[in-house]
């Protein structure tokens, strides 16, 4: 009964602290003069991808839990490219609306510098030479170039439908109030992240499953619960720019630095699991990267994308 009560906790405390970071995370960009795509892209992705970052480097600098971390490195883009953009499709299709307007030039190359990246993953994954685990710093970098990039796009500065900050209630609030709403929400999303993901129904004592199964599989689910709740609260206030720019930084984030952290401290060999968990993420994105380029991207198209996490919890039993 407490592990139940600590899971509804936790999730409760997520959803509320998610309301109150995107509501600073918009204010904290108009002071930096950002635009809405840097907003969801650097932002909000470093802030929710934090979770999942800490799981992986704790794991893959513990000495029994290594596995899990390499699982952890993968499941998270697997998860993004599938549930987050999926319950972003499943959202807009409960409000019955069309696809709104948004920028997806950008969206397309963060796509595609995702799957270049995520090949690399791949092919250092299967195989082996001498200082391999440095490469693990370049992933790091690639990440620095992406949020450079980011950061000196030329998009309108953020700062239409703002919402008065939650901490003082002010339409234009200072630095200080901003960046407190910020980190104090961000706390509180690692620290019930992590009671969620320890009292998760699925962990592996109670059902006696592999650690590297569990954290492919079913800790994601756990982990990313912080871009899916922004992606959810972004899209019924309207702002799904802001909504899949999230999910597309967050990816870039999971792409780059678990991945980075697991080539530094593990062998960084995916056995058949973990071969499939990324040949499952590189469809999905090169489903939804053929749709944008073809100007198909519709909300039942985008929902579809939830069915590959089906597809890779079907192949991972067969597996």
């Amino acid at each position: 009964m407490l592990h139940v009560l600590l899971l509804v906790a936790s999730a409760a405390a997520i959803y509320f602290s998610c309301e109150l970071f995107v509501n600073a995370v918009e204010h904290l960009g108009k002071l930096l003069r950002l635009g809405t795509l840097a907003i969801g892209t650097v932002l909000a992705a470093i802030g929710t991808a934090l979770p999942e970052s800490v799981v992986t480097g704790v794991a893959v600098t513990g000495g029994t839990t290594k596995d899990v971390g390499v699982g952890a490195a993968l499941g998270g883009p697997l998860a993004l490219a599938t549930l987050a953009y999926g319950v972003v499709g499943v959202v807009l299709l409960t409000r019955r609306s069309a696809m709104p307007d948004f920028e997806t030039r950008r969206l397309a190359r963060d796509q595609t510098a995702f799957l270049g990246i995520f090949a690399a993953i791949i092919v250092l994954g299967l195989v082996s030479f001498t200082g391999k685990r440095w490469v693990g710093l370049v992933f790091f970098a690639l990440y620095a170039a992406y949020v450079v990039v980011e950061l000196r796009s030329d998009d309108e500065v953020h700062g239409d439908d703002l919402e008065p900050l939650r901490l003082g209630g002010s339409d234009i609030p200072g630095p200080l109030p901003v960046i407190v709403q910020t980190l104090a929400t961000l706390a509180v999303v690692f620290v019930a992240s992590q009671v969620f993901v320890a009292h998760h129904p699925t962990h592996p004592p109670q059902l006696g499953i592999s650690g590297a199964v569990t954290a492919l599989l079913l800790a994601p689910v756990a982990t990313e619960l912080p871009e899916v709740l922004n992606a959810v609260i972004w899209v019924r206030q309207g702002k799904v720019q802001l909504a899949m720019s999230n999910v597309s930084g967050s990816m870039m984030v999971q792409a780059t630095v678990p991945s980075g952290l697991g080539l530094l401290f593990t062998p960084w060999r995916l056995d058949s699991a973990l071969r499939v968990s990324v040949l499952v993420t590189f469809a999905a994105i090169t489903y939804l990267l053929l749709l944008m380029r073809a100007g198909r991207l519709t909300p039942r198209a985008l929902a579809g994308a939830g069915a590959f996490y089906l597809a890779f919890a079907v192949l991972l039993v067969l597996v």
